[in-house]
Formats: C-alpha cells, structure tokens, sequence
C-alpha cells in the first residue's frame, strides 16, 4: 500500500488502512517513546495514545514535509504531554528498549559507542534529559521546547548546557570518551 492510499485510507476510517499505517510507522515511534518513557509498558501507553491523536488528527496533514515527520512531531508532543501530566521528570529511561538511535557511520563501534552513549543519557535527570533530546536529537529549538514544556526559553538552554556538562562528565568517567573536545562524536551518534 502506498503512503498516499495509506492517507486516504485513513481519512475515510478504513481499518486496513489504519493498521498498515499503525504496524509501518510504530516500531520508529516506540522508539521515540522509549527515550522519554521510564519503561516498556509507558512507552507502549505513549504510543498507543500518540497514534490516536495522528488517527484524530489525520485531516490536518497537508502533504507539505514527510508524513513520518508529522506523525513523529504528533508522537513526541504526546510523550511530552504524558509526563508532565503524570509529572515523571524523576523517572528514568530503560536502555534495553532505546533500539531506535539513528547512527550516521554505519560502523560497529559507532553503534556500540551510541548504545552506551543512550545508556549514560538514561542517567540524566529528566528535565535534562528531556530537553537533551528534543534539542540534539529531535531537533526542537529552545523556543519550540520552552513552549512544550511550559518553561522559560533560557530555562530550556541552560537545561540543554548543564545536560551536556553532566553527560560529558559521565562519558569520560565510564571512558567512553577520553577528552571533552569529543563532544561532537558523541552527540553525532545520537543524532538523527
């Protein structure tokens, strides 16, 4: 099926449709889920609540960018919406579910050095981690984040600098990285 007879679909409530749409775009997006959830069964509730709103919301999609992109976009403001309802920013990430980090160099230590990299991120405190993710890896402005999570503007880049401090520091002490001008390696692979 193609993604514009997946629309369609869609739009007209058609359940093939909607479960093609739902079984091609949620093992990305439980992956999304994974990074703000604190375990396997809130990263499933997040995405289950997250596809009903791109469902609800079908008829907003105006073809312009990538469909992935717009459910992505959807599935995000759902997660972030859930913690602060719940108010879980003292929760942690389980690494064993973060499978859906996105390495640019498609070399094994590249890979390795992204899962220990998700695996130290997982140590952050939530606020930090949160913003560390919508910034450097969503690609979110500080202003698009202040907005999200109700905070300051400057709150949401002091949060970003002082994630990165504390991540440095944790990277070095674990050795994954050895000096702090590898900052760029290390937010590369987790980056989109």
């Amino acid at each position: 099926m193609t993604e514009e007879a997946i629309i369609q679909g869609c739009l007209k409530n058609d359940t093939t449709a909607q479960r093609e749409l739902y079984n091609r775009y949620s093992p990305k997006m439980l992956a999304v889920c994974y990074r703000f959830a604190h375990n396997r069964e809130d990263a499933e509730d997040m995405l289950q609540e997250g596809f009903i709103k791109v469902f609800l919301q079908m008829h907003t999609f105006e073809n312009r960018g990538a469909f992935e992109g717009w459910i992505r976009r959807i599935v995000v403001h759902t997660c972030i919406n859930i913690l602060k309802k719940n108010k879980k920013f003292n929760e942690s990430v389980d690494i064993i579910h973060a499978t859906g980090v996105q390495v640019r160099e498609e070399s094994v230590p590249a890979i390795i050095q992204a899962k220990q990299v998700v695996e130290c991120i997982r140590l952050l405190p939530i606020g930090y981690r949160t913003v560390l993710n919508l910034y450097a890896v969503e690609g979110y402005s500080h202003r698009e984040i202040a907005n999200m999570l109700d905070i300051e503007e400057s709150t949401s880049r002091s949060q970003y600098t002082r994630a990165k401090a504390m991540l440095e520091d944790i990277l070095i002490r674990k050795k994954i990285i050895f000096k702090p001008k590898q900052e760029v390696e290390w937010l590369a692979a987790v980056s989109r």
